[in-house]
């Protein structure tokens, strides 16, 4: 693909990373919204040749692409102030990184939805995790969006419309819950009495990812795929109060996946399900 222009609005942890890609793929971010002290500091690491512009500037100096790269909820306003200000030009493509928003959130521009199925700490580490990703896209040029996305080092996975919200859920449910949840693991192991519990649960979780992602439902292990009712009884009478509705739920919904998958009989969960269901009515909400 030829160098492009490109403008970003918004030097979060997402956008100031995808444009020190664009740089190092040979296109030209010559300018970049940053409001946040934070912000404009990793703009001057990640984007040192960028000027930084309010959101309108930034646009009209955007030649050939413009890049949205904002919160969800925001991003229908910042689109429609941009139009409303005139910043918005005929020839320039507008793309947003949204992966709950496709099309429709653009309206009449020209663009695509260009979601990377990546987590972002806004750093230079990001760049080394993007090669070989993931892209949710959604676009009319189908053809321009892939050769931005190979640009990038990535795979772009066709994402209908109205399929976006649901694309977005399931991502969100895997990583971000997956964060909760092993945070929500140490801090269990620590009243258990473990001073390092990211030393007892990295080679654990790593292969229990390992072996879901490869076997599905045939990963499952541990007393709720066995039926052991007592066990899991034990668990909820030591937990600490607030960890208790998430086992709740999370050994609820385990349960039903092992019947599923004819990994528990239906006969042996019948105990299990019990003390879940006598639990969850005497877990607060």
């Amino acid at each position: 693909m030829s160098a492009l222009t490109v403008g970003i609005v918004g030097a979060g942890r997402v956008g100031a990373v995808l444009g020190a890609a664009l740089t190092a793929a040979g296109h030209r971010v010559v300018a970049t919204a940053a409001v946040s002290a934070a912000s404009r500091d990793r703009a001057a690491r990640l984007l040192p040749g960028a000027a930084i512009l309010p959101a309108d500037e930034v646009a009209r100096a955007a030649d050939d692409l413009l890049l949205l790269s904002v919160p969800d909820d925001a991003l229908a306003a910042v689109v429609s102030g941009l139009a409303t200000t005139g910043a918005l030009r005929p020839g320039q493509i507008v793309a947003h990184t949204s992966g709950a928003h496709g099309l429709a959130v653009l309206g009449d521009l020209p663009g695509l939805a260009l979601h990377p199925a990546m987590t972002f700490t806004g750093t230079g580490t990001d760049l080394e995790r993007l090669p070989g990703i993931a892209w949710g896209v959604t676009a009319t040029d189908r053809a321009f969006a892939a050769r931005l996305v190979a640009d990038l080092g990535g795979i772009p996975e066709w994402v209908a419309e109205d399929a976006r919200p649901l694309y977005h859920a399931a991502l969100a449910h895997g990583a971000n819950h997956l964060v909760t949840l092993v945070n929500e693991a140490a801090d269990v192991l620590r009243a258990a009495g473990i001073a390092e519990p990211s030393r007892v649960l990295s080679p654990l979780l790593h292969a229990a990812l390992d072996n879901a992602l490869r076997l599905g439902d045939a990963a499952l292990t541990g007393p709720v795929s066995r039926g052991d009712a007592g066990t899991v009884g034990k668990h909820l009478d030591r937990m600490p109060a607030e960890a208790v509705p998430a086992y709740l739920a999370l050994a609820r919904r385990t349960a039903d996946r092992a019947i599923a998958s004819g990994r528990l009989r239906p006969q042996d969960a019948a105990l299990l399900l019990d003390v879940l269901s006598r639990a969850a009515v005497g877990s607060p909400s």
